[in-house]
């Protein structure tokens, strides 16, 4: 078991923030295998050709991206805490990645082999300059396929980021882990248990720990570490990545509870406000609110008050009607 453990200091000053940088290394791992999920299914189909052909093309892009796929130790020139909260920019945290050396990416890479579920060589490490060219590679990847769709998918990230504040202000730190992966949970009174694997725990500095959810993974969480024991856990969004996939079933959901009801169902894909959800869906506060009533009558969405707003969320009866 690894623990990240925390001062009372570094648990006052841990926060929220978002990662292009983690998003296109999750859209990388999804690109990467032969299938998706279902919510992914769209994106995947526009991008995935493409992505395989820069793959043919590179065998040190091939080789890496199987590598970083299939490790449990995801080498640290790939993963970084974001530099700039909830407003990072690709560019920012590209820049604020220290440079390594060849010598320090081969090093990197023979961990990440030691802890794969695969089996792997390196016969891909020729040339020089790898750190220069993975750099190059996630530029590209996010350049063609994810900035694209980074205003969707930063809205999706933002009502995640809500929800958990939410439940940070009303109940702390344990409550706001809830269910944030699998393997994550509260223990005791300073320290968090990332991983089952037996590796070194983790001390978090004054800093505090950040929190970076993706929307392109449904599973699987991974630690960023930086200068100065600043660490960050990113982990998967509640909810599906890309919505509902075009052509999916509806209609016997909506004959069963109304088509107003069960959009709204969907879209607490990821936990929203009255607002947003009129915002979203281009039905007014009243229509909304009735819908809202009658789904909490019936157990399939709760809301959490945070300050003067309600955030609703799906209750797992709610997932398991609409087959999340």
């Amino acid at each position: 078991m690894t623990l990240l453990r925390l001062t009372p200091l570094a648990l006052s000053r841990s926060r929220f923030a978002l990662s292009p940088l983690a998003e296109t290394l999750g859209s990388i791992k999804v690109l990467q295998a032969d299938h998706c999920d279902l919510w992914m299914e769209s994106w995947y189909a526009r991008h995935h050709g493409a992505f395989r052909a820069v793959l043919d093309a590179d065998p040190f892009a091939a080789g890496l991206v199987r590598l970083i796929s299939s490790t449990k130790w995801l080498p640290l020139f790939v993963t970084a805490p974001p530099p700039g909260g909830m407003r990072t920019t690709l560019a920012e945290e590209l820049a604020a990645l220290r440079p390594f050396s060849d010598q320090e990416v081969r090093a990197e890479l023979e961990l990440s082999v030691q802890h794969s579920w695969e089996q792997h060589d390196l016969s891909w490490l020729t040339g020089r300059d790898w750190f220069a060219r993975t750099v190059e590679l996630f530029r590209s990847v996010w350049t063609g396929s994810v900035e694209p769709d980074w205003p969707r998918r930063r809205a999706l990230l933002e009502r995640d980021v809500t929800y958990r504040a939410g439940l940070l202000a009303a109940y702390g730190w344990p409550h706001a882990l809830e269910r944030m992966s699998r393997r994550s949970a509260w223990v005791g009174a300073d320290a968090i248990r990332f991983s089952d694997q037996d590796f070194p725990d983790r001390r978090i500095g004054d800093d505090g720990m950040l929190f970076v959810p993706v929307s392109a993974l449904s599973r699987g969480t991974w630690l960023c570490e930086g200068p100065g024991d600043r660490y960050a856990l990113v982990y998967p969004a509640r909810g599906a990545a890309s919505g509902p996939a075009e052509g999916r079933p509806r209609r016997a959901l909506d004959r069963l509870i109304g088509a107003g009801r069960a959009a709204i169902l969907r879209e607490l894909d990821r936990p929203a406000t009255s607002s947003e959800l009129a915002a979203h869906l281009g039905q007014s506060l009243g229509t909304i609110g009735g819908h809202l009533a009658v789904l909490r009558d019936a157990e399939l969405v709760a809301g959490t008050r945070v300050g003067r707003r309600v955030v609703y969320r799906r209750t797992e009866v709610g997932d398991s009607l609409v087959g999340g």
